[in-house]
């Protein structure tokens, strides 16, 4: 199974990772790309996302976090952790965006994961290890969303590795349980690799037997006329935003946002609030 896995290099080390990526992206529906976060930003990452949980727990309360029915899963570390931001500087990501979405794409999401042990079949059936499609939608071919999860920890078959069902994108209905017995399996992949895939593709978190934590970063990048999971604007404030290079800006959904008055719907051509184009 190991053999679908296209794996790509960095640009700099002379590999046209971009035409191999895209390609195995749409035949397969996902593709490694490796060594696209360095040591230190990887330490960095990691130290600010057990930060960020201890935030959010502060926060909302473990009772209500635990009504959700997630497994680790840490939204909107942006506003707790500036180090996140740098993510949506990397070259590759930006290109993997405007090559398969749109230069005019806004980030759906981002969201943490610290993957915990669980002793053989103690492990809760949530909707993160159940098989599902982060865009549910089939548009006829049409590329309207696409994920870049990063591999923070190494992934492996024991520590909840994502399960992805090859070639199960881009298609009207879903794999039937057999195809999945027959096909799915574990995207194994060093620390610091980013596993891009289309948004359609069938997959699942992995089960973490490995008795320590699993960390990972997943980012939903679709068309600026799709909404977000959330207003990043108005959650991180207009201050923050505007504290960010005009790329990160566009992406956090500053260039498409609503009108709330005729004030704001009659502003100048260059003050408008929804600059999207035909993304």
């Amino acid at each position: 199974m190991n053999a679908l896995i296209a794996t790509a290099v960095r640009p700099s080390r002379g590999n046209d990772w971009l035409a191999v990526t895209l390609g195995a992206v749409k035949s397969q529906g996902y593709c490694v790309v490796e060594d696209v976060l360095e040591p230190a930003l990887i330490e960095a990452i990691r130290a600010a996302m057990y930060r960020c949980r201890e935030r959010i727990t502060a926060e909302l309360g473990t009772e209500r976090l635990d009504r959700a029915g997630e497994l680790g899963v840490l939204r909107l570390m942006l506003k707790f952790e500036p180090v996140f931001f740098r993510l949506l500087e990397l070259p590759e990501l930006l290109a993997i965006v405007d090559a398969t979405v749109a230069p005019t794409a806004v980030l759906h999401l981002q969201n943490g994961f610290i993957l915990p042990p669980y002793p053989p079949g103690e492990v809760p059936n949530v909707f993160q290890n159940r098989y599902h499609r982060d865009f549910p939608r089939f548009l006829n071919g049409y590329v309207a969303s696409i994920n870049a999860l990063f591999a923070v920890d190494r992934f492996t078959r024991d520590n909840g590795a994502t399960l992805v069902v090859p070639g199960s994108h881009q298609r009207a209905e879903p794999p039937d349980e057999a195809v999945i017995a027959a096909t799915a399996f574990p995207v194994e992949c060093a620390a610091g690799s980013m596993v891009v895939f289309d948004s359609t593709l069938w997959h699942a978190a992995g089960v973490n037997s490995s008795g320590r934590d699993r960390l990972a970063i997943n980012h939903q990048f679709t068309r600026s006329w799709i909404k977000q999971q959330i207003d990043y604007v108005r959650a991180l404030g207009e201050v923050a935003v505007l504290r960010q290079p005009p790329r990160i800006q566009q992406l956090l959904g500053y260039c498409t946002r609503v009108v709330t008055s005729l004030d704001e719907y009659y502003r100048p051509e260059a003050e408008r609030l929804y600059k999207g184009g035909q993304g």
